[in-house]
């Protein structure tokens, strides 16, 4: 009874009523800049306003690897709660960053767009939402949810003009990971505060030093083969001497000054850290699985719970070493901030009103009912509402919530929704690659800075 109450209560709001976050975090997107023209009824806003029995029976979703929502075993179970609760079978497909996005655009531009899709605001607000492909999901927030929602999960969703093409599902705040057991070996492990999870900028450097001499070779690498995990290099740079890389209403680009030139300085004069070019992040996070590497940039909840198939374990390397998760260290009293991961559905506007109702249905089963909780638990990520139909919305998994406790009270805002952000992530890792092969920093810095900013008013 409760579940055909939700029901009919998720078709009523979506009719008659007028919303987010490397490994996780910001992946390889493709042709994600390339955006097809609109197509369908480019509805958006323009959902009926009268309750409809019109609701298909069946719905294609499209799921981004997003934590272990991109393991098929997982989530296979609550999808079939979902199909024997409502009816509406569904028809999954489990995307690859590596191509995902073309597969998408191909789709729009054919005609066959999924109805629900899974992933960031990057994709379904900054890029298909602003350019007329997805529905506007506003009518299904009421004051109620907006109260459970977490706030900066709620304004990723939401586009500059008020629609919301993201409904929030789970969120994350990123930060970097250190091979402790070899931070002991090296002697340093009063550098490392497992209490707060944070360190400072001279702690950071010297275990660094400690594990190069110790070791030698490459300790970290500020990978830059191409945008995959680019967060954990822009935390790693905007942290060191606590600056921001956009403005304040997300319009333009702001790299080009002396706290990202003296960072970038720093780690490309620092021994045991390499600009490498030709790593990505889920490369970056292979070596430091083998060992090969001792600390990892690219790195969040999911990553510390065994992710990516690796196979060791909670915290650990394959050669069973001891992961410990920190912030990115920081100037003495300034606090972190690290990046924000929000991920959540949205529904592509196919022109058909009884896909939308479904597609509707499906996204208020997973991010505005019981189910929450099961949803992100999967995800090994934190759901982004505390309550949902009344009932309180918490991990069942006790490492997740030390990690909440530590990290996420440092999460910042979601600045992966200003203009530009496609052709400006390609900006970032070419200015590290030019950084890195030794080109003078304050010009390749203004240089790209500027190009990305070129690609925001472009946008």
């Amino acid at each position: 009874m409760k579940m055909k109450k939700l029901i009919a209560g998720a078709l009523a709001m979506a009719m008659a009523l007028s919303l987010v976050a490397c490994g996780g975090g910001d992946k390889p997107t493709g042709s994600q800049g390339a955006t097809p023209p609109a197509t369908g009824s480019q509805s958006g806003s323009q959902t009926p306003s009268t309750p409809t029995e019109n609701v298909a029976d069946a719905i294609t979703v499209w799921v981004y690897p997003v934590g272990g929502w991109g393991d098929e075993a997982k989530v296979k179970p609550l999808i079939d709660k979902f199909t024997a609760d409502t009816g509406i079978k569904v028809s999954m497909e489990w995307l690859a960053y590596a191509d995902g996005d073309d597969k998408v655009n191909s789709a729009l531009t054919g005609g066959n767009a999924p109805d629900v899709i899974m992933e960031g605001p990057e994709r379904l607000v900054a890029n298909w939402g602003v350019n007329g492909h997805m529905v506007d999901l506003a009518d299904m927030i009421d004051a109620e949810d907006r109260a459970e929602i977490l706030p900066a999960a709620l304004e990723a969703g939401t586009s500059a003009d008020g629609k919301v093409y993201l409904y929030p599902m789970f969120n994350v705040a990123h930060c970097m990971a250190v091979n402790y057991t070899a931070v002991k070996e090296a002697g340093a492990e009063a550098n490392i505060d497992l209490e707060t999870r944070t360190w400072t900028v001279d702690q950071f450097d010297a275990t660094v030093k400690a594990l190069h001499d110790k070791f030698g070779g490459t300790v970290a690498a500020v990978y830059c083969a191409g945008q995959g995990g680019d967060q954990g290099t822009r935390e790693l740079i905007r942290n060191r001497y606590g600056t921001k890389l956009t403005n304040a209403d997300h319009t333009a680009y702001t790299w080009n000054t002396p706290e990202v030139i003296n960072a970038l300085t720093d780690l490309k004069n620092l021994p045991g850290i390499q600009f490498d070019a030709s790593l990505q992040g889920g490369d970056e996070i292979a070596k430091f699985y083998q060992g090969v590497l001792k600390m990892a940039f690219c790195w969040n909840a999911a990553q510390q719970l065994d992710p990516n198939s690796a196979g060791t374990g909670e915290g650990k390397t394959l050669t069973g070493d001891e992961i410990v998760y920190m912030t990115f260290p920081t100037q003495p009293g300034k606090s972190p901030e690290e990046g924000s991961g929000v991920w959540g559905l949205g529904a592509f506007d196919t022109g058909d009103e009884a896909r939308i109702a479904a597609a509707k249905q499906f996204i208020k089963y997973m991010c505005d009912s019981e189910n929450c909780a099961q949803a992100g638990d999967i995800s090994n990520f934190f759901s982004c509402r505390s309550k949902a139909e009344g009932v309180e919305i918490k991990s069942s998994n006790p490492l997740l919530v030390e990690y909440y406790g530590k990290m996420m009270p440092y999460m910042g805002e979601y600045y992966q929704i200003t203009k530009g952000w496609a052709g400006a992530r390609t900006e970032w890792w070419n200015m590290l690659q030019r950084v890195g092969a030794g080109d003078d920093i304050a010009a390749t810095v203004a240089k790209y800075e500027a190009n990305a900013n070129a690609a925001a008013t472009a946008g």
